[in-house]
């Protein structure tokens, strides 16, 4: 019967229990573990194993919008009318400040409904023994008294007392101890906390909210990131500041010598000084992250850092591992060959007594299968483990010490000459068996060596076993595709050379070096290797250090927890489907399927989110030039402001929060790397600004001498508003592409949003409302015709003219 785990003052601490006791206290049994049943009904009584994170309320959340330099300027104008008497501007105000944040709030909480999303698909899973069968599901859904597998590489999921094997466990996350600690049985293994090397069953004892850290192992990091782009949009926003602060003075300037009323001009001032804000910048960017994040979810790329679609775009080299990625992960026994008097039976048997079916390695795994096909193993004498040595990647080998019929011996398996040396063969031995095992390499097999004998004694050689994992059948076609696309891919495997150079001239890379070639410091490696063998987990860091080192951008896939480091190093670390929980706390992308289709997939989306969001940037620049210098240089030469302020902060309101529908917009992905380099694209947008400024002047300068507009305040306002709002509208639609505008259909989203702002905006001043007077419909025609001609097609070219010059001209990697 379970007792109960919750500690207080009146109840024993599990944890000091011995080793028998907690067993008893859980009634748990080692050899079958919980019956699902039984583990049903200890959820029920103790919950998920979770700490439930402490939010922050919704309405909180909310009223965070009326708190910023945007929304302060906003309240400002507020309460500068009441002092005006201008209630009208007030109320339309107040009503555009509630709604900025209405809009606001939800596209937020849909951000980050995408990223809670994530959390649930992204969960640790454990190795756990139910009903006497081996599986791995959730870590959420361990109970006390559930028997666990851990191996290196696992994140501890629960507090746990290890019943068998020895571990070094990592709990520098837990208590900023960096020192490896020794875990051995009856020790208590504490939640969060990292197994480094070793491997060993252990009980759950406590869960979620009781374990001794209480806290939650999550691998999605929720801390949003400083983006490339923002960098940019950060000098770009302060030089758009310095410009309109000038303008703006030279305007104070002038009305003061000509006396005008400074109160009634603050207002107008402080809207021209916003529209160089990006109000619109955080909700844009978290959108087009959620958007591209959501996507990649659709297509099992995980992304566990929301930057991670961004630096995809800018990737140039991707360093890849040959198992599970470009080949399919389906390791098979294809033949067994004898030494000595060995028989193949003999060898199966040996080699699966040093496997461990718990692991779920697939080494072990095809081994495991071959050798059940015998008979020999499946009625051999009964044997009692007495330990068990994982591979490692230093030993090369594993080794299990077994007990027959009273005699204790020692089985192996591993690296031809780790274990021949093992065995003390002679030089001349070793040299034959090498030169058969680089035969065997050249037509793609792996080869293992097999030994048996004494515990304390030399073991025997009994012979090699050959494994083949074929490649994917697209992985030559997606390798080429990623080419295509200007992404280097190079092949990074731990086989011998001779296997990796058949693997890689099958999906057509070549080139393939030995690890060993790569210096350990300095800017040796230049990238031109299409990839390495014999690489140890280490020496993956230093591939990704020396690419870096020679300017490019770089991804890396990994599974172990040897990889950590060069995922957490890469511009893009990627956790393969198959990786340990560590490797997927390093990595800023999981892949949920084996191969390249979904590191495609990564690329295409992050090139995409890319060009939305540099769409969103030339708007910005040129947008914020044409409405400042048109009011300012139209002051300076009327000596009356074109434009209310109410109707420049319905302009920004309208404009800004339509560009959000950028996030969605339908692009094509670039045939090439992206670059934050955008100084090419700077010099568009400042070219196109200035240029919609002539225009627009222009046609002000026709509204002014033709229709009046001199001596009735309220139509010039109305005329001028129209017509940077037609001009801004049919702007994005221009600037969305790089090439000319109609090469692409824009997003539904989009289309709407837009369509949206010219209704609006047409019926506002066609009706007329307080503050814009109603317009003949033959002003409202020409206008809209006017930007049209003007940004569908003059600018266009304008725009694909100096993009061919500015941008296309410049080279995008060093």
């Amino acid at each position: 019967m379970l007792q109960s785990v919750t500690t207080n003052k009146n109840e024993p601490d599990i944890a000091a229990m011995s080793l028998s006791a907690t067993l008893t206290t859980l009634g748990a049994d080692p050899e079958t573990g919980l019956a699902q049943a039984e583990a049903d009904m200890r959820r029920e009584k103790y919950g998920y194993n979770e700490v439930i994170e402490q939010t922050t309320h919704p309405v909180r959340q909310f009223l965070g919008k009326f708190w910023g330099i945007s929304a302060w300027m906003l309240e400002l104008i507020m309460i500068l009318s009441l002092v005006l008497d201008k209630y009208a501007d007030f109320a339309v105000v107040s009503a555009l400040l509630l709604i900025n944040a209405i809009l606001g709030f939800m596209q937020e909480q849909r951000a980050a409904g995408v990223v809670e999303s994530l959390r649930k698909r992204l969960q640790i899973s454990t190795r756990v023994l139910r009903e006497g069968n081996w599986q791995i599901i959730p870590a959420r859904e361990l109970v006390p008294g559930d028997i666990v597998r851990l191996r290196s590489g696992d994140i501890i999921p629960a507090d746990i007392k290890l019943i068998s094997g020895e571990l070094r466990v990592d709990q520098s996350a837990l208590t900023g101890e960096t020192k490896e600690v020794g875990k051995t049985s009856a020790d208590v293994l504490s939640s969060g906390s990292i197994v480094r090397h070793g491997e060993g069953n252990g009980v759950v004892i406590l869960i979620g909210t009781h374990t001794y850290f209480g806290r939650t192992i999550e691998l999605v990091q929720l801390a949003r990131p400083k983006l490339h782009v923002e960098a940019v949009v950060t000098r770009v926003v302060r030089w758009l500041l310095v410009i309109v602060s000038v303008l703006i003075g030279a305007v104070t300037l002038l009305s003061l010598f000509r006396h005008a009323p400074m109160i009634e001009m603050i207002p107008l001032m402080l809207v021209l000084l916003m529209s160089a804000i990006p109000v619109a910048l955080p909700v844009m960017f978290t959108v087009s992250m959620a958007v591209g994040t959501k996507e990649l979810a659709s297509r099992g790329v995980l992304v566990t850092r929301l930057s991670a679609t961004e630096d995809a775009a800018t990737m140039d080299v991707l360093c890849v591992d040959k198992t599970g990625t470009i080949t399919m992960n389906q390791l098979a026994v294809t033949g067994v060959i004898p030494l000595g008097e060995a028989t193949e039976p003999d060898i199966l048997t040996a080699a699966a007594l040093a496997s461990q079916e718990s692991n779920q390695d697939p080494i072990d795994l095809a081994i495991l299968a071959a050798a059940r096909t015998q008979p020999a193993f499946v009625d051999s004498v009964p044997t009692t483990l007495i330990s068990f040595t994982p591979f490692d990647a230093q030993s090369r080998h594993t080794e299990a010490i077994i007990e027959q019929n009273g005699q204790q011996l020692r089985v192996m398996k591993g690296a031809v000459r780790t274990l021949a040396t093992a065995c003390e063969l002679q030089a001349s031995e070793i040299e034959a068996l090498e030169a058969r095992t680089e035969q065997l390499a050249k037509k793609g097999y792996r080869t293992l060596a097999v030994a048996r004998g004494a515990e304390a004694g030399v073991p025997a050689l009994l012979g090699l076993v050959t494994l083949y994992d074929p490649p994917r059948l697209d992985a030559k076609k997606l390798i080429a595709t990623l080419r295509d696309l200007g992404v280097s891919v190079k092949m990074l495997t731990g086989d011998a050379l001779a296997v990796a150079r058949e693997i890689a001239q099958e999906v057509g890379l070549s080139g393939i070096e030995r690890a060993a070639q790569i210096a350990p410091s300095g800017t040796y490696m230049d990238g031109s290797a299409g990839g390495y063998a014999e690489v140890y987990p280490e020496d993956k860091y230093r591939v990704v250090q020396h690419l870096q080192a020679a300017g490019h951008v770089t991804g890396m896939t990994g599974d172990g927890v040897n990889d950590a480091p060069a995922l957490r190093q890469a511009e893009v670390g990627i956790a393969v489907s198959s990786a340990t929980d560590v490797a997927k706390g390093a990595a800023s992308v999981v892949l949920t399927e084996p191969g390249l289709t979904n590191i495609v997939a990564l690329v295409e989306q992050g090139r995409m989110t890319y060009q939305r969001i540099l769409t969103w940037v030339i708007n910005k620049i040129s947008r914020t030039i044409m409405k400042a210098a048109v009011v300012s240089i139209a002051f300076l030469v009327t000596g009356k402001f074109i434009i209310s302020a109410f109707a420049m902060l319905l302009l920004a309101f309208m404009t800004d929060f339509a560009k959000i529908a950028l996030a969605t917009d339908r692009v094509q992905p670039s045939g090439q790397p992206e670059t934050w380099n955008i100084g090419g694209f700077i010099t568009v947008s400042i070219v196109l600004g200035i240029v919609m400024v002539i225009e627009a002047l222009l046609l002000l300068w026709v509204g002014w001498t033709n229709f009046d507009l001199a001596g009735n305040d309220s139509a010039l306002y109305s005329f001028s508003f129209l017509t940077l709002l037609y001009m801004s509208v049919f702007s994005i639609v221009s600037v969305r592409e790089r090439r000319w505008f109609w090469s692409t259909r824009p997003s539904g989203t989009l289309v709407i949003a837009l369509a949206a702002n010219l209704l609006i905006g047409t019926a506002l001043t066609l009706a007329g409302i307080p503050g814009l007077e109603s317009l003949p419909w033959e002003q409202t025609a020409m206008i809209f015709i006017y930007a049209i001609l003007t940004c569908l097609f003059m600018n266009d070219v304008v725009k694909v003219w100096m993009i061919n010059w500015c941008v296309r001209a410049t080279p995008r990697h060093p």
